[in-house]
């Protein structure tokens, strides 16, 4: 795995932010009584930088203070934009705009035209020959299982058709690893001497990752959210964690999927650069899926604000429209042979 490298790029690109968060605050990260960093709060992740960079920036990582004005003025406003192009199908899949959705209203500190800060073109590697010849295979034989965290404009014959955060499994911005989008984008910590606690305000995903050294699970054991284990790099907390399930994608993008999490190996980073600013870093690394493994920096700010209640099912009747609406074109088509 290139963790060197992508590390050093993260460190570089990143190193442009400290200077920017850190004015006019006190730049002294705060230590737990024990002597470690304090990692402990709620952390919001949302940002408007993307995922990967926009194809039209090509070689462009950092834009002018211009330009990210620009850039987000545009982002706001095509957010807020009501939308009626698509079609009455897609007029009913999607809200009419983004007005009651969190996303946030800035780019990362530094003005990072991605999130992704390794390949330096800012995008996710290519999938390797092997993965692709998976994926064509599992079209062809139907879509099961489903990996992605949200379906969008497929037929549901039965819940398993259904995406994993529809169906409250896996919320879609939780990961691992975390990446923000429309709403919940926040994570609370907990630290003890030897363990740490990763609360995610979606589903309320909680991950309880052991510091003591102790050896991960067996092979065979293998969970939703994978198997961690952490200890100390200097000042930041790494978390590693493999034993994903083969019902989860290696990667996901807010609709979409990647390969298999069996054969993922997740690398995660937690730095508190100083008392209002978490540095959260993670490398995807999945030979069997990807040609390359991939880096991503998000920094997360300290927030004062309660986590609140995901009450995923609580008035969910869309997948019981989804099933309803399947079983009756199935009597339709019944009644027309």
């Amino acid at each position: 795995m290139k963790t060197p490298t992508a590390r050093l790029v993260a460190m570089l690109v990143f190193g442009c932010l400290i200077p920017v968060v850190a004015a006019g605050q006190d730049a002294t990260a705060p230590r737990t009584a024990w002597g470690a960093p304090d990692l402990g709060g709620v952390w919001d992740f949302r940002t408007i930088t993307p995922l990967e960079r926009p194809a039209a920036l090509k070689d462009k990582a950092v834009l002018t203070a211009e330009e990210a004005a620009a850039f987000t003025q545009q982002s706001l406003e095509g957010r807020n934009a009501d939308r009626r192009d698509g079609g009455a199908r897609r007029d009913i899949e999607r809200a009419y705009n983004d007005f009651w959705w969190d996303y946030g209203n800035s780019l990362t500190g530094d003005n990072r035209t991605s999130l992704i800060v390794d390949p330096p073109d800012g995008r996710v590697p290519g999938m390797t020959a092997e993965a692709q010849e998976r994926a064509k295979a599992k079209r062809a034989t139907g879509r099961r299982p489903v990996r992605s965290r949200v379906v969008i404009g497929s037929p549901a014959y039965g819940p398993e058709d259904v995406g994993l955060s529809e169906r409250c499994m896996l919320g879609f911005n939780s990961g691992p690893p975390m990446l923000p989008s429309a709403y919940n984008n926040n994570v609370q910590l907990f630290q003890t001497p030897d363990h740490v606690v990763i609360l995610n305000e979606m589903i309320h995903e909680a991950r309880v990752v052991p510091l003591d050294g102790r050896a991960p699970l067996p092979d065979g054991i293998r969970q939703w959210m994978g198997d961690s284990r952490g200890r100390w790099d200097g000042d930041t907390l790494v978390v590693e964690s493999r034993n994903y399930t083969d019902k989860t994608g290696s990667f996901y993008t807010i609709i979409g999927s990647f390969g298999s999490g069996e054969t993922l190996h997740l690398v995660e980073r937690f730095t508190r650069i100083d008392a209002e600013t978490l540095l959260y870093e993670f490398i995807v690394d999945d030979p069997k899926t990807f040609t390359q493994p991939f880096t991503a920096a998000i920094p997360m700010k300290h927030s004062d604000a309660p986590l609140f209640e995901y009450a995923c099912h609580e008035g969910n009747y869309g997948m019981t429209n989804l099933l309803t609406g399947a079983r009756a074109v199935e009597v339709e088509a019944e009644a027309g042979r």
